[in-house]
């Protein structure tokens, strides 16, 4: 019986042997089925406790508006990062193409950029529900003279408004974008040509190159179409392409897609929201989306973060900074305000408390360039304080930062705590950033190795991580 027993042993191991030896798949089935077991994506994102997200730079979807970071798309990430608890990264990429291979490497989760949902798409891609329903529509110049045209009739009379009146045109659709199939299949349709050049510029950007006139013909998304006719009356944008289409975001194919449920969830809830209806109007019904358009400090126009920019890039370059990390903090503490007040008394563009005006000999009557600069001066005198042991550029200004906000003793308090509970102290993300935000428990500020007492430290915290989460914006969207 035992020889038996071991001679059925050994038939099993040859099976299998050779079971697998024929089956090359088999591994890589397993393998594939252990991936599909891993992490998904929303534990991936609760994990990293933020998410990345692709968006294209323009002037509905994300802009930097005097300062502040703006856009549709910007503040429906925003909202539903929040709602989940995590931190939005924002990343730009105007190429189709190049985002959607990010997507499938994994490099980001989400592609925010109002993709048109089409089968082939949902092949690759998982898509949310809609975040719009819109329709692909043609953008012509008005006709010459226009304005002096008698009837609406007669302006219509020299517009195109059948796709047979297509034929043998030249339309320019941005490269990589769904216009171009759809220009394709019109013309198999009406059964003649079109002529189709693809084009590295932005929708908004060959609008405005048909408003002055550089080409005659483009295609857009209606509701994008339709902000740009405010900005541009010399176009005409009332000619569909397609039939309503979907636009979403588009996550990765996913099994049982947590991340997609978790959206999808969110979407329906946020429909149905005072937020929503009054986010959807700021940026496709009201008037000011034309005024904020043109202006000079819309990153997408003019570029300028403030009136003060030339002084902030002088000084920044004499305290090592990068001028748009100097401008955030700017931002945060006075909205480029010059005479900007706070309750403890600080004063002006950069907030700098009476005491530390009269260190560095200004007051009140300070111009706005000398405050800009004291603030300079302060910076660096808060840095020389900073102990050398913190050698990492971006970790040192967190706590120059941080220093600024609620001063240098705390900070030093907050990383004596650090030391102490196995912490580093060199480190403030993760690190000195916890002692930093507890230093209002009793716990902590009666703490033996705490010499300055309490701190709203919270406060700090959310200090340095605005600026930076903000600086990031502008690095997004504004030049060095």
């Amino acid at each position: 019986m035992r020889k038996k027993h071991h001679l059925w042993l050994v038939l099993v191991v040859i099976f299998l042997a050779v079971f697998t030896a024929c089956n090359p798949s088999q591994d890589s089935k397993i393998e594939k089925d252990a991936v599909e077991m891993g992490p998904n994506s929303l534990e991936r994102v609760v994990e990293r406790g933020k998410i990345i997200a692709l968006t294209d730079y323009n002037s509905i979807n994300y802009y930097i508006y005097r300062g502040e970071p703006m856009g549709y798309q910007y503040e429906m990430l925003k909202a539903f990062s929040q709602n989940l608890g995590v931190r939005l990264e924002l990343r730009i990429e105007d190429n189709l193409q190049k985002a959607m291979r990010q997507l499938e490497k994994g490099d980001v989760d989400i592609i925010a950029l109002g993709m048109t949902v089409t089968g082939k798409r949902q092949e690759r891609f998982d898509f949310t529900n809609p975040i719009f329903i819109t329709r692909q529509v043609l953008v012509q110049r008005m006709p010459e003279g226009w304005q002096r045209m008698q009837t609406r009739d007669e302006i219509e009379s020299k517009l195109l408004r059948s796709s047979l009146e297509l034929a043998g045109k030249t339309i320019y659709v941005q490269a990589g974008s769904v216009f171009k199939k759809r220009l394709e299949t019109l013309a198999d349709e009406i059964g003649d040509t079109i002529i189709i050049k693809e084009d590295k510029r932005e929708v908004e950007e060959l609008i405005a190159a048909v408003a002055n006139g550089e080409i005659d013909y483009t295609v857009a998304d209606e509701h994008i179409a339709l902000v740009n006719e405010r900005n541009y009356p010399q176009i005409d944008v009332k000619m569909p392409v397609s039939f309503p289409q979907k636009l979403a975001w588009a996550l990765r194919k996913e099994k049982n897609n947590a991340l997609l449920k978790e959206i999808n969830h969110w979407l329906g809830d946020f429909d149905n929201t005072l937020e929503s209806r009054l986010l959807y109007d700021k940026y496709f019904k009201s008037n000011r989306t034309r005024y904020l358009a043109r202006s000079e400090y819309n990153s997408f126009n003019g570029g300028r973060l403030s009136d003060f920019d030339k002084t902030i890039k002088e000084v920044a370059r004499e305290i090592g900074w990068d001028w748009r990390l100097l401008a955030s903090l700017i931002y945060q503490e006075s909205e480029f305000k010059p005479d900007a007040v706070s309750w403890a008394g600080a004063y002006g563009l950069m907030q700098l408390m009476p005491v530390v005006m009269e260190q560095f000999g200004i007051d009140s009557t300070a111009s706005p360039q000398e405050q800009i600069r004291i603030g300079g001066k302060f910076i660096q005198y808060l840095d020389k304080q900073i102990p050398e042991s913190v050698v990492d550029s971006a970790e040192r200004i967190k706590f120059v930062l941080a220093a600024y906000n609620a001063g240098v003793g705390h900070v030093l308090d907050a990383r004596r705590l650090a030391a102490k509970y196995n912490k580093n102290p060199d480190v403030w993300d993760d690190n000195v950033d916890f002692f930093m935000r507890n230093k209002s428990k009793p716990a902590f500020y009666h703490d033996p190795v705490v010499y300055y007492g309490y701190a709203r430290g919270e406060e700090t915290y959310a200090f340095v991580d605005q600026i930076t989460e903000r600086y990031d914006h502008y690095r997004n969207l504004i030049s060095q």
